[in-house]
């Protein structure tokens, strides 16, 4: 592991070692010295609910809050992010959808887990966020999108819905094939069909997942609203599968973008031959090499994205208008944030998989200005962090002995934006790459390093879109003018990133992990899809049993008299005070 040293940019920060320390001063990667998330002589506070709202796929350079420029329309997004404290430069920790969600429930980096691809199971015995809280007396529940392959749970008590993507093998990379066959792309690899195909739906099976999951999420709400005084805090997750493409949403979103010139990519296509390796590979992944898109077909794509994060931001309104009118919004923290982003055209590169700012950066907000005042945080920051950022949240310290790469933003959130981190680590192993492909951003600074394609350094200070790679500049392979006290500053930054690069991860090791995990996945599948066999079914299948449901005999009168109607009433319909008993009939309770 790295050596603690300062956190000036180019140099390692201190990374946390089983847990002990987050590297930023305070023991037990919380944000107060005893280990608790609130101070001593406030531990019989009320639990305080959490509502963390996930996007799949949402871009934060393209969002109004992150952006002045943009034409996205985000009202309640935008309203969200005005009572939040909102996080400027948040990343994810891998950007493909399974290795960035299983880091970010378990604050563990990618390759610690065996997150390596879609496909890719890690063990039922990593703790994450949802055994932290239900160990603490949460109902942890999920609705919508989590990627799980195998394990379905991973410590969420409840499940309200099912996943839209495969929980087995069928997605696993396979870097043997693209390495001998690099044109050659898996049948269930990104085209170039949502770009050529960008338009108006009436329906989609996207917006059937979503519809399902706002619909079981706000009926948990009600549920909950309606329940015992003492029934307990919970933890809901709802994980939205939109703005992921296919870049096709319902005429009702579409149409709100009629009057808006549709902006297309700040950096446009860059030519197939001065792409970089990765991007170069991507290219031919995606089925995109030999695609020349119109200016009209790239806006309608962008036009239709830009129409789903609409839609992604009227469920955000609905949730909280069900918080309002259930009288839960004043106990309840908000957290806003996503898996990863999209390129949507730019460098003529589409979807993710690469650590440009549109694929790796994400919007992350957390609110409840009752005790967090909104402001805006400039510092790198994870969604790895918001496993050991929960468990502060809910006044508790991170279990002793246990391995965490995440770090609390509880310094953020009250205001000690001096005393937190500014390093994101990420860690890709996906289809794309053949090897390894790392990257380290810290202050203005990031690198990426692979051993299949060398390495990249930008300073995003004073080249925030990313064309100018330092990397080749420094070593001498490309001629740029260069200040000679800025060229001595990004070459002691280099030095220090490689250093710690090479400290940090080895990359023969790591290969050979992914691919033996590969090939034992990618044997598995075989078997369990040969001909004439029984197919292995793993997809999680919600129970939705009507025999409790509604008005049944066998339930308490009790139970029947809260779930008639919320909010409950007294006998000539006057609505009764907050936690009052119910000492009437409530009509239509358990009679006809």
């Amino acid at each position: 592991m790295p050596a603690a040293l300062n956190s000036q940019p180019g140099s390692p920060e201190p990374t946390p070692v089983n847990g002990v320390s987050n590297g930023n001063g305070y023991t037990n990667g919380n944000g107060h010295a005893n280990g608790n998330g609130i101070a001593p002589g406030q531990d019989k506070e009320k639990k305080l609910n959490i509502l963390y709202i996930m996007a799949d796929q949402l871009a934060a350079p393209v969002m109004k809050i992150y952006n002045q420029d943009s034409v996205v329309k985000t009202p309640n997004i935008d309203a969200l992010a005005a009572k939040s404290v909102q996080f400027d430069s948040a990343y994810c920790p891998s950007p493909l959808c399974g290795p960035s969600r299983m880091s970010m429930i378990t604050g563990l980096l990618p390759m610690k887990i065996g997150a390596y691809d879609n496909a890719a199971q890690i063990l039922s015995d990593t703790p994450t966020y949802a055994h932290y809280l239900r160990r603490e007396g949460y109902e942890t529940v999920l609705a919508g999108k989590m990627h799980f392959v195998m394990d379905q749970k991973h410590g969420y008590e409840k499940r309200l819905t099912t996943d839209i993507y495969p929980g087995d093998f069928g997605w696993a990379a396979d870097w043997d094939a693209d390495i001998e066959k690099p044109e050659q792309r898996l049948e269930w690899y990104h085209n170039a069909s949502s770009i050529e195909q960008a338009g108006v739906c009436v329906r989609s099976n996207q917006l059937d997942y979503d519809e399902e999951v706002m619909f079981k999420s706000t009926q948990f709400l009600h549920d909950h609203a309606r329940g015992a005084k003492d029934q307990r805090p919970f933890c809901l997750t709802v994980s939205l599968t939109h703005p992921h493409d296919p870049y096709t949403i319902e005429e009702e979103y579409w149409d709100k973008y009629e009057d808006v010139e549709i902006d297309l990519p700040k950096v446009p296509r860059i030519p197939n031959e001065e792409q970089d390796p990765h991007s170069k590979r991507l290219l031919k992944v995606c089925d995109l090499w030999d695609k020349n898109f119109t200016d009209d077909q790239i806006k309608r794509a962008r036009r239709a994205y830009y129409g789903a994060v609409s839609y992604v931001d009227d469920c955000v309104g609905k949730l909280l208008k069900v918080l309002e009118k259930c009288r839960l919004a004043d106990d309840t923290i908000i957290v806003f944030s996503g898996d990863h982003g999209d390129m949507l055209g730019e460098r003529g590169l589409w979807y993710k998989m690469s650590y440009f700012e549109s694929s790796v950066r994400v919007p992350l907000l957390i609110s409840y200005p009752k005790k967090y005042t909104p402001h805006r945080v400039t510092q790198n920051v994870s969604t790895l962090d918001i496993l050991p950022t929960m468990v502060d949240l809910i006044g508790k310290a991170l279990h002793p002995g246990l391995p965490m790469d995440g770090k609390s933003l509880l310094p953020f959130l009250e205001g000690r934006d001096s005393e937190g981190h500014d390093t994101v680590i990420a860690e890709y192993t996906g289809e794309g790459t053949v090897s390894p492909m790392m990257m380290i951003k810290r202050a203005n600074w990031k690198f990426v390093i692979c051993p299949a394609d060398g390495i990249q350094l930008f300073d995003l200070e004073n080249d925030p879109l990313e064309v100018r790679d330092l990397a080749p500049v420094l070593s001498g392979l490309k001629v740029e003018p260069l200040g000679v006290e800025y060229k001595e500053k990004a070459e002691a930054v280099l030095a220090a990133f490689e250093a710690e690069a090479r400290e940090r991860w080895d990359f023969e090791s790591i290969t050979e992990q992914v691919k033996l995990s590969q090939k034992k996945r990618r044997f598995v599948w075989s078997a369990f899809s040969a001909a004439g066999t029984e197919r292995e079914k793993w997809d999680f299948n919600p129970i939705d049993d009507g025999r409790e449901k509604y008005i049944r005999s066998h339930m308490p009168l009790d139970d029947l008299e809260r779930m008639a109607r919320f909010p409950p009433v007294d006998r000539y319909g006057n609505e009764l005070p907050k936690g009052a008993p119910i000492k009437v009939h409530q009509a239509g309770s358990h009679g006809e």
